[in-house]
């Protein structure tokens, strides 16, 4: 009896097809896996080499248009008055071609940290950011933090939005900023609301007896109350907990508008999820967004207050899904007795997936570039570049892999490393076990066509300078190709562009022409 291959598995498991679309952002056409069902992402592999990081821009442009077609779409069901505002959450990723996508699709700016405050001032004396856009400032704020925000508010931004988180704050900037400010708050969780599995952000927010406190301070001042900040957690998918938890916080809201006139907006927190790390996900967007519309509604009827716009905070939900690695499993080391075995991946786990160490159960879609036709079995992933027993995937307490069975050689696909991998990592430092950081490719939209630029993989000269060792010209591993394959693979010079062929690198349906940066042609 034939055993079961791995497409059999995915068939039986997750009941997707040889072909066509496996998620809202991953398809297989003729064989082959592609993002976005515009990349390929084999012929990127042979083109440019493993380990390798892919960044499809126009899928961050997709969700939040998405976002806004399914709030849009609630609106017409329920005749919801107010407006909506889509806020990138900017710390799940600063890159700049990501931070630029988002607002061009329309997205407001949510900040946490004075460096984000710094460039969201720079990105509005560009132009890049509109002057009609919201600065949303969250997080606890020191000193340099309040300076950043005042700098912009004194330099004409009237948009700028600090969400109080304590009440020194408060006294802060009504000390040092006589410029009238927009301000928000956020509330703090009474103790039976927290999540014990995520005490963490128990920490943030005011209680109501301080948010009184406020209200009381801002009375007779020249600055206002805007916004209402609530928080319930991250990656939500209990939409009916989830509601449950922002009908008190409506309440709260309302409660609060009867006495403050100028508050009007109501900000339900992130949380959205994103279908970046299930094959199997499921989550009806658009009746969440009508369900919350309908229970402001029904909340403020009740206090006989007015609507309020909502805002939500898209952080993970934005860019998780517009970025791939590629990895090659460069050797397969047998578990003792019977156990399962290592795939050992040129790279490190740890270093390109923190939140694979960090968050509890966190899984990555993880699926092979061919080999679907092989019989499947179960593997963990390692990383071959650190010496480290937690540099593995997944974590000992989840369930295996199933991934074809000999795996030598295998190049594999990982979703969802758009938001915090690379935050938490550091972009441009030496990394544990001086892990160099891979070949990037950046694709974006130009009107019609599509660019691709690339960023060269980081350099062991870098590594030493950032280290304080004097520079020199040691680059044995890239120099040295042959003498070690698995770690520099091997492309052939005269192959034909990808960009050319009917398998390319991208699908042409819905492009006029592609421009690729780094080969000087169209």
């Amino acid at each position: 009896m034939s055993r079961q291959t791995y497409l059999d598995y995915l068939k039986d498991r997750f009941v997707i097809t040889a072909d066509g679309m496996l998620t809202d952002f991953i398809s297989r056409r003729d064989g082959r896996l592609l993002l976005a069902d515009q990349v390929d992402l084999s012929a990127l592999a042979v083109r440019y080499g493993v380990p390798l990081e892919i960044s499809y821009c126009p899928l961050i442009t997709t969700q939040v248009e998405r976002m806004h077609d399914w709030f849009e779409g609630a609106r017409q069901r329920t005749g919801f008055a107010g407006a909506f505002l889509y806020a990138y959450a900017t710390k799940a990723n600063f890159a700049e071609e990501v931070v630029r996508t988002a607002l061009d699709a329309g997205a407001h700016y949510e900040t946490s940290a004075a460096a984000d405050v710094v460039i969201a001032h720079y990105l509005w004396r560009q132009n890049i950011l509109p002057s009609d856009r919201y600065i949303f400032c969250n997080g606890s704020k020191e000193d340099t933090y309040i300076n950043a925000i005042i700098a912009l508010r004194e330099a004409g931004n009237v948009q700028v939005v600090p969400i109080l988180d304590d009440l020194q704050e408060l006294e802060t900037f009504l000390s040092r900023c006589k410029t009238p400010l927009l301000f928000g708050v956020r509330e703090r969780h009474a103790a039976e609301q927290v999540n014990p599995s995520h005490p963490g952000g128990e920490r943030f927010g005011l209680t109501p007896e301080e948010i009184e406190t406020v209200v009381s301070r801002l009375a007779g001042t020249p600055h206002r109350l805007i916004v209402y900040h609530a928080m319930v957690g991250s990656q939500i998918e209990d939409s009916d907990s989830w509601m449950e938890r922002l009908t008190d916080s409506a309440t709260a809201y309302c409660n609060l508008r009867q006495r403050v006139p100028s508050l009007q907006a109501f900000n339900f927190g992130g949380g959205m999820p994103t279908s970046a790390y299930e094959l199997d996900f499921q989550f009806d967007y658009g009746d969440f967004l009508e369900r919350l519309q309908r229970q402001l509604m029904s909340v403020c009827a009740a206090y006989a207050v007015p609507v309020p716009d909502i805002i939500g905070e898209f952080g993970r939900y934005t860019v998780a899904t517009h970025s791939v690695y590629l990895l090659e499993v460069g050797t397969v080391k047998e578990g003792q007795n019977g156990t399962t075995p290592w795939y050992l991946i040129n790279g490190s786990l740890m270093v390109s997936l923190p939140d694979s160490l960090i968050v509890e159960g966190q899984r990555f879609i993880t699926l092979p570039l061919d080999r679907w036709d092989a019989p499947v079995g179960e593997a963990r992933l390692a990383g071959r570049r650190t010496c480290d027993s937690d540099d593995i995937f997944p974590r000992p307490s989840e369930p295996p892999l199933m991934l074809p069975e000999d795996g030598a050689g295998l190049v594999l696909a990982i979703f969802g490393v758009g938001a915090y991998q690379q935050m938490i990592s550091g972009r441009g430092g030496a990394h544990h076990c001086l892990n160099p950081e891979m070949r990037r490719i950046i694709i974006e939209r130009d009107d019609d066509a599509l660019v691709i630029r690339e960023i060269a993989p980081q350099s062991v000269t870098a590594i030493m300078g950032l280290l304080g060792y004097e520079q020199e010209q040691l680059e044995p591993v890239a120099a040295r190709p042959a003498l070690i394959p698995q770690l520099v693979p091997v492309r052939r010079r005269n192959a034909p562009s990808p960009l050319r062929r009917r398998a390319g690198v991208l699908q042409r349906s819905r492009w006029s022409s592609v421009k690729d940066t780094r080969m000087g042609r169209t």
